[in-house]
Parts: C-alpha cells; structure tokens; sequence
C-alpha cells in the first residue's frame, strides 16, 4: 500500500472540494471521488479539469473529499459511499484479496514514482553498499518485500541488512540519521526535497531492480457502479485535464496555489512542475500485462493468496 509521507498537511484535508459552478441549459449530475489523501500535486489533472471546465462539460458536478485516513478511501468506496476513490495498482490486489468489492476502471499515475533513496554523505552509490546498513519503512508487507526484491538483484537479502519501520517518518529518519536509506519516497516530491536541502539523495529505481513496473496512482469503482453512466464521462474530462495540464502546466499551477494556498511552497511547485510526465494520457487504458505481471509478483511474494482472473482487479472502461 502506498501512502502519502508529506511534511505538511494541507487546510483543505477532510474538506469537500467542490467544481465552480458553470452556467448549465441541464442540472450538473454528482460524481463523488475519494482522494488517496489530502490534495497534493499528484492531483493536478483531477484540478486541470475543473479548471477548464472538464466536468461541467461532462455534465457531471465533481466533489472531491480528501479523507482524514488514508486507509478509508476504499472501504468507503466498497460500503457505497462515494462513486470512485483514489488508491494504488500495488494496493488493488491486497484490497481485492480481502473480498473488497473494487476493480480498478482508471489510472491517474501511470509510472511508478516510489524509490529507495539515501544520501550522497552516506557514501552509499550502489545498492550492493546497503549491507550492514539499516533500512527505514513505512508499511509492512509489500515494502519488505519490495526491500528483499531489490536486495536479492544485487546478490544480498534482508538478513545482510536491518529493517526499521519509522512509521511514515522517511525524510526526517534519512536526514538525522536514523537509518542509512529509506523506501518509500516519491522521486516527484521527497526527493526533490532532499535535492532542495542540498543533501544530493542517490535514488535507486525499485523496476531497476527486479521489481515490475506499476501504476502508482489508480481510479478505483465498487463492482456495482461499473455501468455507471457517469463513469466514462468523469474518465474522459480526467483525460482532457492531464491533456491540457501538459501544455499549460504554470497557468495550471497558479490556479491551484491560489485555491491552496498552503501549497504555495517551493516544494509542491516543483513536485507539481515534475509531474505532468507521470500522467496517463488515456486514464481508462489497462495495461494488461502489467496487472498480470504485478498480480503474478504479489503472489510469488506471498502477499496474495491466490491469483485471480484480470477482471477480478481492473476492467477497461470505454470513453
């Protein structure tokens, strides 16, 4: 599971961030999306669209809730209470494993973003390096695995090195030297904040070694809302957002400071620069063989107890 480790929460968490309103001939129809977490860059085309107007087009009012627990997001989503919610291609199969009601019907990110970074001062330049070190996480389960995965590429594993889990703490762990390297960081936000602190992080790409590719931030529908007919429509506004934000990405920007201004930072402004090359530019494709590849991983890893049909965990929604 992949969970947000920001410095900083933002005002808007917990809020009900509502599209403004668009002179409409037909009453706009609600579409409620659960964020993974509260609102951040990775967000960008989900805002682009309400700029611009995506939604109301669509003829669909979209509120968007950040949760105050980012483990709600799905189990809300299975209880019926909200048309879509953000989550993760890695998490998917747990949720699905657990007898949650979700499929994936939309990819938001469809790059990996996490990496396992250390410091330049640690001396450490290849991953080998990492015997003897400690290693610090934040979620149990799949990120050792991700940790063992990556370790046996090199020819070490989890006995050659020490695992501390510092409950989300990634940066301030890594810069007061707590742990030598940590797993979890976005290459689009923690580590551009070490590279900002001038503390030169020597990030390693887990799909660099051995791990499969994955979507890192999905759209994800109760089975019962699969022929929702405001699906498709939400889908492709999502797809003219993260068009647009690419040829527009400072007008977008200042836009969104101006709607979260304790965004207005250094850091988000360069997260948000940094990512428009993350973003599926056709949010509703399914990349087959990375389900089933990822799928086939979490099951040879043991995270999953069986390994089901793809339909069972993502589906591809005509727009």
């Amino acid at each position: 599971m992949r969970i947000h480790r920001r410095s900083f929460l933002s005002a808007a968490a917990g809020a009900a961030l509502c599209a403004p309103a668009l002179a409409q001939t037909m009453p706009l129809q609600k579409f409620t999306l659960l964020l993974d977490w509260f609102v951040n860059p990775d967000h960008a085309p989900l805002f682009t669209a309400q700029y611009i107007g995506a939604f109301a087009r669509a003829g669909l009012q979209v509120e968007m809730i950040a949760p105050t627990d980012p483990d709600l997001p799905p189990r809300l989503l299975a209880a019926g209470k909200a048309d879509a919610a953000l989550s993760y291609q890695t998490q998917l199969y747990l949720l699905v494993d657990q007898g949650l009601p979700v499929r994936r019907t939309g990819t938001l990110i469809d790059k990996p973003l996490s990496t396992l970074t250390a410091l330049g001062r640690s001396g450490i330049k290849k991953l080998s390096q990492l015997r003897g070190k400690k290693i610090g996480y934040s979620v149990a389960g799949v990120e050792e695995v991700l940790i063992a995965t990556m370790l046996k590429s090199v020819g070490l594993s989890l006995a050659d090195v020490t695992l501390v889990n510092v409950n989300f703490n990634l940066v301030t762990s890594l810069m007061g030297n707590e742990v030598d390297a940590v797993i979890g960081t976005y290459r689009t936000y923690e580590d551009i904040q070490l590279a900002q602190a001038g503390l030169h992080p020597v990030v390693f790409l887990p799909e660099d070694y051995g791990v499969p590719p994955s979507d890192e931030l999905i759209i994800l529908s109760n089975t019962t809302g699969l022929n929702n007919p405001a699906l498709p429509k939400f889908l492709k506004a999502v797809q003219e957002g993260a068009n647009y934000l690419v040829g527009h990405v400072q007008p977008m920007l200042d836009k969104f400071v101006a709607q979260h201004p304790s965004l207005n930072d250094r850091l988000d402004r360069a997260s948000w620069a940094a990512l428009p090359g993350y973003f599926a530019q056709n949010p509703a494709y399914l990349n087959v063989a990375r389900y089933k590849g990822y799928r086939d991983f979490m099951l040879r890893s043991g995270l999953i107890k069986q390994a089901l049909p793809l339909a069972d965990y993502a589906v591809q929604i005509k727009i």
